[in-house]
């Protein structure tokens, strides 16, 4: 399996590029997602995922790792290829599949060209559960750089907000306010954003 392919991007079209990867060059499906990230760019750096067929070898490329798993987990579904997957991703963005299989919105599936009710309704239910819990577990193990942090985290419990929702509004608030030192003020800009 070919993990990802570093080199110069010798021919970048909407959904194919050439990279060279020392002298060989490979021909890589793409979304429209990852042509507007590597778009303008000479060299650089793609996650594959290679399809074996019985009258081809598909090499699919993503500028981002969740775009590859997102991918990965669409071809999972029973009724969706690797063409139909590409499709979503060049007509969302990964983490717009990811919130409408969450959310269960089928209505923004079917938009897809290629996606009908049916396969929109398998996808959720195929889907909605794993995702969801992958989502959980990225929110639960929000990094905490100092004391500070943890204080402000451990008073918004207290408080008897759920831990997802006060580790994600003390995200926020620590973006909007990254150099604020006093607790107090670390937990009433997380309030706010609640």
């Amino acid at each position: 399996m070919i993990a990802y392919l570093k080199g110069n991007f010798n021919l970048v079209t909407p959904t194919y590029v050439y990279i060279d990867v020392q002298g060989v060059g490979y021909e890589v499906f793409i979304s429209l997602n990852t042509y507007a990230a590597i778009q303008g760019k000479t060299q650089g750096q793609l996650y594959t995922w290679l399809q074996v067929r019985e009258d081809a070898h598909i090499l699919y490329g993503f500028a981002e790792k969740s775009e590859k798993e997102i991918f990965l987990q669409l071809l999972g579904v029973n009724g969706v290829g690797a063409a139909t997957a590409r499709m979503m991703l060049s007509s969302m963005k990964p983490e717009e599949v990811s919130r409408a299989i969450i959310q269960g919105n089928t209505r923004q599936l079917e938009a897809v060209k290629g996606i009908g009710k049916k396969t929109a309704e398998r996808i959720v239910l195929e889907l909605r559960d794993k995702l969801g819990k992958q989502a959980l577990e990225a929110n639960n193990s929000m990094p905490l750089g100092n004391t500070t942090e943890q204080d402000a985290l451990n008073a918004l419990l207290a408080l008897g907000i759920a831990r997802p929702a006060a580790e994600q509004a003390l995200k926020k608030a620590i973006v909007s306010h990254p150099a604020s030192e006093r607790v107090e003020d670390i937990i009433k800009s997380a309030l706010k954003n609640l």
